[in-house]
């Protein structure tokens, strides 16, 4: 591996410009010749990893080793070639960072990308790499995957290291990543998952009718055919409702559970720093910090129901389908407000793989008024490759 960095050209806004990391691919190896960005929470041996947050930057040392999942995809044959932009310390969901500016979203300019991991998501989008890695807590692969028109998986918890990665709450932090196209997508997840993607598809389509409830109209319209092209592909499918309540109930748990994590994982660093921070996520933090013991053994109660019932609806070979995000991809420079009115709303849709544990995949399948909006697939725990080889198979047969 080389350390010398090439030129990027850079339209989009996506790449740091205050690192200069950059890994060359080995030259034999089922990746060689693909180019790939990684978020800047990844550590690359000899490089301080930024984290979004300049007094992050400031306050830890350079890696002493590059993360897992860049190293394999490295030593598979990708060259890497610099970091993107994130959030602050991944903690938002549209991609605007104070400090670092917005990445440019290519297929909705004046439009957000998504967040946490927005420069991924723009520097594959607009072809600047064959595909990067993010990383989804709460949204932060599937949400920019949906807003600019790409495959991003949430993989199953655990199911890649997550050595030498910033760490926001380990309990939902995954390792993600985006490509434009499946069959790059798949190539990728075969390294990153260390197995082979059959051509497989699930037995069972469940088409969550509350899921489907929360989005809005335009973007039901738009994702209705595409829900009936997979249920005719699959060949069974069923209309359920995922909660025996209301399902914009269910992500009060994870948003409960989550903060506690990511507070107790950030508490010492904001103590001891008192860093600059946007409002948001000063907010986010502050809130963290005020959760109690008892809200804390509420919320895994609730937890535990909600993984109950979906074992349930995922059973026999089944998978979910639903909307990715409730909207398009909302305009940039929105007030504090309208953001956490909208990222509040659409948790009702990411909380749910984020609960379980389960992988989910996000098709981009769909357009309103030429934007970008994906569908989204929920498998069980485990069923990663089945996911990503059903997306492959929906493209080159049904060409999507």
């Amino acid at each position: 591996m080389t350390q010398a960095r090439e030129k990027i050209e850079d339209p989009f806004g996506a790449f740091c410009t205050d690192t200069d990391a950059y890994l060359q691919g080995a030259a034999d190896g089922p990746l060689s010749g693909l180019t790939f960005a990684a978020k800047d929470i990844f550590d690359v041996a000899g490089h301080i990893t930024g984290g979004g947050n300049p007094d992050w930057k400031a306050t830890h040392d350079a890696a002493i080793k590059t993360a897992w999942a860049v190293r394999v995809l490295v030593e598979a044959g990708a060259t890497m070639v610099g970091k993107t932009i994130t959030d602050e310390l991944t903690r938002g969901i549209f991609g605007e960072n104070p400090h670092y500016g917005t990445p440019i979203n290519p297929r909705a300019p004046g439009r957000v990308p998504g967040g946490s991991s927005s420069g991924s998501a723009s520097a594959v989008t607009g072809g600047l790499v064959d595909f990067a890695l993010g990383s989804d807590t709460g949204g932060s692969v599937r949400v920019p995957a949906s807003f600019c028109g790409l495959y991003g998986l949430r993989p199953s918890l655990g199911r890649i290291p997550f050595d030498g990665v910033l760490v926001q709450a380990p309990s939902y932090d995954t390792i993600g990543w985006f490509a434009r196209d499946a069959e790059t997508f798949a190539r990728v997840g075969e390294v990153l998952l260390q197995t082979q993607i059959p051509d497989a598809a699930p037995l069972r389509l469940v088409i969550a009718r509350d899921a489907f409830e929360v989005a809005d109209q335009a973007v039901v319209d738009a994702l209705w055919p595409k829900v009936e092209l997979l249920a005719g592909l699959i060949g069974d499918s069923t209309t359920e409702r995922l909660a025996p309540g209301q399902l914009s109930a269910w992500p009060g748990q994870q948003g409960v559970l989550q903060s506690r994590e990511a507070w107790e994982t950030a508490r010492d660093w904001l103590d001891q720093v008192n860093p600059r921070l946007s409002f948001e996520v000063a907010q986010r933090y502050l809130t963290a910090a005020a959760v109690t013991d008892t809200e804390v053994e509420t919320a895994r109660s609730a937890k535990e129901e909600v993984v109950r019932r979906m074992d349930e609806v995922l059973s026999g070979g089944a998978i979910v389908c639903l909307p990715t995000t409730k909207t398009t991809a909302p305009p940039t420079g929105q007030s504090a407000s309208a953001r956490t009115a909208l990222r509040l709303r659409n948790s009702a849709l990411t909380c749910i793989a984020g609960t379980t544990g389960g992988p989910q995949i996000n098709l981009p399948m769909a357009e309103v008024d030429g934007l970008p909006v994906g569908l989204s697939l929920i498998g069980p725990r485990g069923s990663d490759e089945m996911l990503i080889g059903f997306a492959r198979r929906v493209e080159r047969d049904a060409g999507h």
